[in-house]
Formats: C-alpha cells, structure tokens, sequence
C-alpha cells in the first residue's frame, strides 16, 4: 500500500468512527433529557454580564417559569445562558446547559444541575427544539439568530408541532421584525401567518403567563 492510499484509508476510517461519536452525543442527550419536562429553552448572548439589564431579566424569567412548573434550558455557557441557569437552579427547579466545546468564549456556567457537553451544534440543536415546550429568544449575536431562524423554520414547514417563539427584546428586535414584514413578507418571501409564529412581549411575567396558555401543565 502506498504512503497516499495509507492517508487516504485512514481518513475514511476517521470518518466512519466519527459516526459513533454522533450516535452517542445522541444517545447521551436523550437518556438525560427524556425526564426534563415542560422544558423552556431560553436563548441570548454570551456577552452579557451579571448585572446588566438582559441578565437580571432572563434570571427574574427562569425563576418564574420554574415556580409555574416549567424546567429551563439554555446553552449552557455564560452571559444570558448563565443567568437562566441561575434563576431556575436557585428556584429549585431542572436548569439544563447544553454547552458546546467552542475555541473562545463558549465556557460551562456552573448553575446547571444538567450539564452535558457537545461537539456537534447540529445534535445540540435537535436537543434544544426536542424537549421544549416553547422558546424565549432574548438579545443575541449570530448563535442566537440561528436558533430562532431555526425553530421558526421548523414550525413553517411542519416538521415540528408549532409551539411559542417568544422575542423578549422590543427595541433590540424592532428593526428585525420590520424587515421581516416590510421586505420579506413585501416580495412574497413568506406568508403573512409565518408572521404569527412570532410574538414579542418584553414582561418576564407575560411571557410565562404567554406560554402557560399552550402548555397543559
């Protein structure tokens, strides 16, 4: 065998085996999480730090969601993860950090009393939209945009039952919503229904009492 096939075969091997990693970062998810119930996923920047305003919300909010019965997940790291994690673990209730092994930035919180670890954003994505209830998409960089584009995806073609996407962030998100309807649905790019899927309330207290009228607790 040549040095070239020698390389050649030993990356394909890597490739095969790369398979059992998936399946078990699968299999992980699903053994921890298939008791997490009525779970919130909660989403925003890594960027923000204990004592801003973002943060004080998202920890007021996942202490309220777990005193109305919910659990909260988030992506398990700092900033607004963080900070969910805390106001669900110093509630009591089940505060699940899927983090993501990512060269900066992106560091396990240590207020989740579920914590697993990725490799894959794609598995830690089915994760996320797998055992929640409803979705709370507070101010974010490009990780955050791609959840919220994904679950609203997801609903739009059906490929999941359609469950609350809640935006928490009315001057932060004005300018997305109003190109959504002012350029998309304009051109024909969307309905005027996938609009629907959308709902924005800024009031920690109105987004729980929001997703209890689609949840059966």
């Amino acid at each position: 065998m040549s040095e070239k096939q020698y390389v050649v075969d030993a990356l394909s091997m890597d490739e095969s085996w790369r398979i059992f990693r998936i399946m078990a970062e699968f299999v992980e998810g699903i053994e921890s999480l298939s008791k997490v119930n009525r779970a919130v996923s909660i989403f925003g920047s890594a960027r923000v730090h204990p004592g801003d305003p973002e943060y004080q919300k998202a920890e007021f909010l996942a202490k309220r969601l777990v005193e109305k019965g919910f659990s909260v997940i988030t992506g398990g790291g700092p900033g607004i993860m963080e900070a969910a994690n805390k106001g669900a673990a110093e509630a009591g209730g089940k505060s699940v950090g899927l983090n993501i092994h990512l060269p900066f930035e992106q560091k396990a919180n240590p207020y989740a009393n579920i914590s697993l670890e990725y490799h894959y954003f794609f598995i830690r994505k089915v994760m996320f939209v797998k055992y929640a209830v409803a979705y709370v998409i507070l101010p974010g960089g490009f990780g955050t945009m791609d959840e919220l584009f994904e679950s609203l995806t997801l609903i739009q073609t059906r490929r999941i039952k359609s469950f609350p996407v809640v935006l928490m962030g009315g001057e932060y998100y004005k300018g997305l919503i109003d190109w959504l309807r002012d350029t998309m649905l304009r051109e024909d790019k969307i309905q005027p229904e996938d609009l629907d899927i959308i709902t924005l309330i800024d009031d920690p207290d109105e987004v729980v009492n929001y997703i209890r009228k689609f949840v059966v607790l």
